[in-house]
């Protein structure tokens, strides 16, 4: 381990600077550390990566998962739950499926439930993947926010086929009404335990005398502690990070003061990017291994890159019907009940159908199955699944990667009015804090508003609705009201964006942040 250090500091200087090349060219960072990592394991010499398959998912997945569900609106969430539903649920359902069968059908000793281990694997589309492409291309809100929701979601239904389809492999048998009651103590059960761990944080963090240092190793600590507990009674730890982390993220400002947000944030984001980054590399530097394998088992190189790409075209081919399909439903089911949008058109189902990266979560399904059952016996096809797994992400990244920024421009989306424009939201919400602000000092406080010359300043900024970069010096005498007008602003916006779906809480959030910024600044004024 350690003669390896050196190169382990490479590997991330490496990745680092990839990231940087990647937004200079304006392309997925994941394309490029793959395509990397592959390079990188053909040079003479270089390390053979090993990690247990049992520490993938525990290392990787939870703070993955929990990051991602702390990015999310829950109101949005619950605004498109149907359409996210579809694609998180039935449509991961029926890609498993679709490979299954396409895989026992045309891949020589795959057994179905192999095939469903494979359907498992490669069902969920990456969220890492497209939030790195969209965001050198502009897309509608809403198109974003189902993305993301379904990427939050899918992880755990197909993690979910892919667990009852190992246990299928392990044991020869797959007992109906056995897996029916598996499966609702699942996502019950690992809903409610995220649920509970996440108010068992939520309490330590406001009962506890902790400081900012703490509150983020309790952030550290909490997606883990929410895994570890669910997967302890079997029952979805995928379930119970998203559902924790969504009910912690609910409440941030509830239990977390300005100054463990702020940190918190930077300290999670340099966290998940080096995770994201040593995940795809690693995607690239196991391949020797795999190819190996592949020798031991009897499969030629080109045998199991056919194999790769039969399975990957069914994927893109069945997203790209997913996506149709959802559009001729939504038109048939305009006839008889009402629908928030009758005529989406044929340019959003092409852009979404097309939005099938695979990768992390693909990546560590696939490096968590062991390499001998219970039994003792090699794992059946073990080194071709994981080969097929590399296939379908490399292709789907370069090749739907590459090209969907370019299909977005060509299509030229349509502008939806599901939200308002940015800059009259923006000019809302200032309007909005000035009166409110102004109330609440006139209310509550008008001695010190006519005796104050920073309190008389402030409210003529927010009379005249003006930007200002001037740092006033703040008194000690003004700072615990200054701190109760901030309060009052961000509770105002927590009001206005549950109350108010066409508000977009991305620049709520935004607003947020700057509240939280001014009022660390009061603190060292």
């Amino acid at each position: 381990m350690l003669e390896h250090f050196p190169f382990y500091l490479a590997l991330i200087v490496l990745i680092v600077l990839l990231i940087m090349l990647a937004n200079k060219i304006k392309v997925a960072y994941p394309v490029l550390l793959v395509l990397a990592g592959l390079g990188v394991c053909l040079i003479p010499g270089t390390p053979v990566l090993k990690i247990d398959p049992e520490l993938i998912f525990i290392i990787f997945l939870p703070p993955l998962l929990y990051e991602a569900a702390w990015a999310n609106s829950w109101k949005e969430l619950w605004h498109w739950r149907r359409i996210i539903g579809s694609f998180a649920f039935i449509v991961v359902f029926l890609t498993a499926v679709s490979v299954a069968f396409v895989a026992n059908s045309f891949i020589p000793g795959f057994s179905l439930a192999l095939g469903f281990v494979l359907g498992g694997i490669v069902s969920p589309p990456d969220a890492v993947s497209a939030a790195a492409i969209l965001k050198f291309v502009k897309v509608p809100k809403r198109m974003a926010s189902i993305l993301e929701g379904e990427s939050l979601l899918n992880d755990a239904s197909s993690l979910i086929i892919f667990r009852f389809a190992m246990i299928a492999v392990a044991t020869g048998q797959f007992i109906w009404y056995e897996a029916a009651l598996s499966f609702v103590w699942m996502v019950i059960g690992g809903v409610g335990i995220g649920l509970l761990v996440g108010l068992v944080f939520l309490k330590a963090h406001k009962w506890l005398p902790t400081d900012v240092n703490m509150d983020i190793i309790f952030s550290l600590v909490t997606p883990y502690a929410m895994y570890i507990a669910a997967e302890e009674v079997h029952a979805s730890g995928v379930l119970a990070v998203v559902s924790g982390g969504l009910f912690l993220s609910y409440h941030r400002h509830v239990f977390l003061s300005s100054s463990s947000r702020l940190k918190g944030e930077n300290v999670w984001q340099s966290f998940v990017f080096l995770l994201n980054g040593l995940v795809f590399m690693l995607i690239g530097l196991d391949l020797p291994e795999i190819t190996a394998g592949l020798q031991d088992e009897g499969i030629g190189f080109y045998e199991a890159t056919a194999y790769g790409l039969l399975i990957t075209a069914v994927l893109i081919l069945g997203r790209m019907l997913a996506a149709f399909g959802a559009l001729i439903v939504t038109k048939i089911a305009s006839y008889f009940i009402t629908v928030a949008d009758n005529n989406p058109g044929t340019k959003a189902p092409l852009v979404m159908g097309w939005t099938g990266m695979r990768g992390v979560v693909s990546l560590a399904a696939a490096l968590s199955i062991p390499v001998a059952l219970d039994n003792g016996t090699p794992f059946p096809h073990r080194d071709l699944v994981l080969y097929i797994t590399f296939i379908v992400i490399l292709v789907t990244l370069v090749l739907q990667g590459l090209t969907l920024p370019a299909l977005i421009r060509k299509v030229k989306l349509p502008a939806f009015n599901d939200h308002l424009p940015e800059a009259e939201t923006e000019n809302l919400i200032r309007e909005e804090l000035a009166r409110e602000s102004l109330g609440y000092l006139t209310q509550h406080h008008a001695t010190e508003l006519e005796q104050s010359f920073v309190l008389q300043k402030l409210a003529n900024q927010w009379r005249n609705q003006l930007e200002s970069d001037e740092t006033l010096a703040i008194p000690a005498n003004i700072k615990s009201i200054y701190k109760k007008l901030l309060d009052n602003q961000r509770q105002l916006l927590l009001r206005k964006n549950k109350a108010e779906q066409r508000i977009d809480e991305e620049i709520v959030r935004k607003f947020l942040h700057q509240i939280d910024l001014e009022e660390e600044k009061m603190k060292h004024a």
